[in-house]
């Protein structure tokens, strides 16, 4: 190698190595998280004691520093719908980088889009056209948006205990107060509670209202719509000449058993459809609004319309590469069927327990979205030990049997909400049934430890202190 080569040539110092980054500093996660991110998170995860040290996954499955197989049943809250490092998403996501793509110049059509545009819509037949954005949130912050500009109204119903994203619009259609509370003023939209058709058309009567937005199935508790509800409220809706939102960020691509939850039920059409979390793969944020082309049209009614709603990162194309990877693992691999039959399998084999268990209260969900609800048991020992946790904080028991679900058994879950009693089960979409066995005869073994007054309950008490210090 001659001088004028080698001088040309970057020295090895100074190449950028993640490997021996992480080797070096990786030990310091928690302490890096508490000085320059969120403190009250490393804080949380010592208390309850899930401050572990995960080093690799695969699947359904990931492993601890000492090499411990964990189970998640939680998915990254629904992120993870193929499960970690998905062969066929890893080979599009190198392919895709491999290519180096003319990427992002906006102002040009790339083809990744409009072909992963196809392959959604090919899903919903009733819609027309779609918007790329980054995440859960802002495919709904772009259905508000677009709703009260094709409607030429203000105001959007949501329903009570719903969950649609922290941004400040999503937050105003956001069914919880604890995560409201201090960030007034939002915009002016109303709650209803879900089912109660006569309370959505009282505010429809008020001739202000662009859309009700609503989850088929709430995230928070795991709540189903009634049945019927829908098909009943889109008639109202559009009777009123307002728009149905369909929030599928956390229930769509196979979640509950069909490729949209809105589609068990017959006749349901919502106007527009907001998608993200397991279109990702994993990998790289997406999210999707997709809608009616004269929603579309009317939105984008002229050139000099042409970017009044638009995103840096939207339709980038590592995540459109994702998200292309996999449809074509749901479709190749028939996830939506196999989603259908492990969920079912999970949620008999969870709600045959509760004639076993008098703190088992309830076990509801469709697919693979489950709730385990507890409840306040009959016996006047255990009715006690319920009392005392309720009186420092409702959700505690709930939390007493995440956190040995955790440690015991090595079964990442978590509850379904603050101050709820539910743990909602969201795992990877291709569980199996031994993970199903696993599951069940962990769970099995904490009920057995409650109800027998185990150490479950010398934890609770720790959390009672705990709740109360932090009055």
């Amino acid at each position: 190698m001659t001088t004028a080569e080698s001088a040309s040539e970057p020295s090895q110092a100074g190449k950028f190595d993640l490997a021996a980054l992480l080797a070096e500093r990786g030990a310091e996660r928690y302490e890096l998280h508490n000085r320059y991110l969120n403190p009250q998170l490393p804080r949380m995860l010592h208390t309850i004691g899930f401050d572990k040290v995960y080093e690799r996954a695969e699947g359904a499955h990931f492993w601890d520093a000492e090499g411990n197989d964990h189970l998640d049943m939680l998915a990254g809250f629904g992120v993870m719908g193929l499960g970690r490092h998905h062969p066929v998403v890893r080979k599009a996501l190198h392919d895709v980088l491999d290519l180096s793509l003319a990427d992002l110049t906006r102002f040009d059509c790339q083809p990744l889009p409009g072909l992963l545009a196809e392959r959604l819509l090919v899903h919903s037949p009733h819609l027309d056209r779609v918007f790329f954005g980054n995440s859960g949130t802002e495919a709904v912050e772009g259905a508000l948006k677009f709703a009260r500009y094709a409607t030429g109204r203000p105001r959007v119903l949501y329903c009570d205990h719903a969950f649609h994203g922290l941004t400040t619009g999503a937050l105003s259609v956001n069914g919880e107060s604890g995560f409201r509370d201090g960030f007034a003023p939002l915009l002016p939209d109303t709650a209803v509670p879900l089912g109660d058709l006569d309370a959505l058309e009282r505010e429809l009567r008020r001739g202000d209202v662009a859309a009700l937005i609503v989850e088929p199935i709430q995230g928070k508790g795991v709540h189903e719509a009634p049945p019927g509800y829908l098909r009943a409220a889109q008639d109202l809706l559009h009777r009123h000449k307002a728009l149905l939102i369909a929030d599928e960020v956390q229930t769509g691509l196979g979640r509950t058993g069909d490729f949209y939850a809105y589609q068990h039920e017959e006749g349901v059409e919502p106007d527009l459809v907001c998608v993200a979390k397991a279109l990702s793969g994993g990998y790289v944020p997406v999210g999707a609004t997709l809608g009616k082309d004269w929603i579309f049209r009317k939105v984008f009614s002229s050139m000099d319309r042409v970017l009044v709603h638009s995103a840096s990162f939207g339709a980038n194309a590592q995540a459109m590469a994702a998200g292309l990877a996999v449809l074509s693992v749901m479709e190749d691999e028939q996830i939506v069927a196999h989603v259908r039959g492990v969920g079912d399998l999970l949620r008999t084999r969870l709600a045959a327990l509760t004639d076993r268990y008098e703190l088992l209260a309830d076990v509801r969900g469709r697919g693979l979205m489950i709730g385990i609800e507890f409840g306040r048991p009959r016996s006047l020992k255990l009715r006690s030990r319920w009392a005392m946790l309720q009186a420092a904080r409702k959700g505690l028991f709930a939390q007493m049997v995440v956190v040995p679900l955790l440690q015991r058994h090595r079964i990442l879950t978590q509850v379904s909400g603050d101050h709820l009693e539910v743990i909602k089960l969201i795992p990877p979409l291709i569980v199996d049934e031994g993970d199903v066995d696993r599951f069940v005869a962990a769970f099995t073994a904490v009920m057995d430890d409650a109800h027998e007054g185990g150490l479950i309950w010398d934890f609770g008490r720790t959390l009672v202190k705990q709740a109360v210090a932090n009055r």
